[in-house]
């Protein structure tokens, strides 16, 4: 049965998400979120990816062999991913030289590929784009949020260097949270920072969902109960 796409959505930004429940794409999601600008347009990059190769899985699912799926599968992704790249070097050179390895990295992302293989393999075009929509959204939330905490802690700003995605109309977007003389925690924006911050908005996430469930079973009306009957037995057991 196709899933509604209130349930799609649901499943991709939160029952289902990317980052916080399967754990997939840690690398970029770690490697990269060092600050909102970053962590923004790594998003984006492969939130569009996603939408477009789970399109074309899907028009494609019918005439695929199951011996050539997964090539056929990578292919169209690693050519998605080759058009996000030169559109990035084309419009946001500084950018995509700070993101580095990460860009062409997003052809073997497991999010990307496991969906176009789990959903789009399986359902229809409309659906299966927004799948890969709602994945990638869900993802970059978890990547924006985990950057702008990593930003805050680390440099005591918020949407610095924006301009390097949105040109220079973002150059006054930078926000001073904790004024000019902040020190800067240096563990926030390395590599372990990056750990102890998603630990955290993991255990965040459990917390609410357990919340959430526990909320719902106080509001569940209680199972009626089964009225007892008495039977009579006569005769002989042997």
């Amino acid at each position: 049965m196709s899933q509604s796409y209130r349930e799609i959505a649901v499943n991709g930004l939160w029952k289902n998400n990317p980052g916080l429940v399967q754990l997939l794409g840690l690398c970029p999601l770690l490697g990269t979120s060092n600050s909102t600008v970053n962590a923004l347009g790594l998003g984006l990059a492969t939130a569009l990816v996603l939408t477009c190769s789970n399109a074309a899985v899907s028009l494609i699912r019918g005439v695929t062999q199951s011996a050539v799926r997964l090539p056929a599968f990578v292919m169209i992704i690693a050519a998605l991913t080759t058009c996000i790249e030169l559109l990035m070097q084309a419009f946001t050179y500084e950018l995509y030289q700070i993101l580095g390895i990460f860009i062409p990295l997003i052809t073997t992302n497991c999010i990307i590929l496991g969906r176009a293989d789990a959903f789009a393999a399986r359902h229809g075009v409309a659906r299966s784009a927004f799948d890969g929509l709602m994945m990638g959204a869900g993802f970059g939330l978890v990547l924006v949020t985990l950057g702008a905490i990593r930003e805050l802690l680390g440099s005591g700003t918020l949407l610095a260097n924006m301009h390097l995605l949105f040109g220079p109309i973002a150059e006054g977007w930078r926000i001073e949270v904790f004024g000019s003389d902040y020190k800067g925690f240096l563990l926030a924006i390395l590599p372990p920072g990056a750990f102890l911050v998603l630990g955290l908005l993991i255990a965040a996430k459990n917390i609410l969902d357990e919340r959430a469930e526990a909320r719902a079973q106080a509001l569940a009306p209680a199972p009626e109960a089964v009225p007892s009957r008495r039977v009579r037995v006569t005769g002989v057991i042997e």
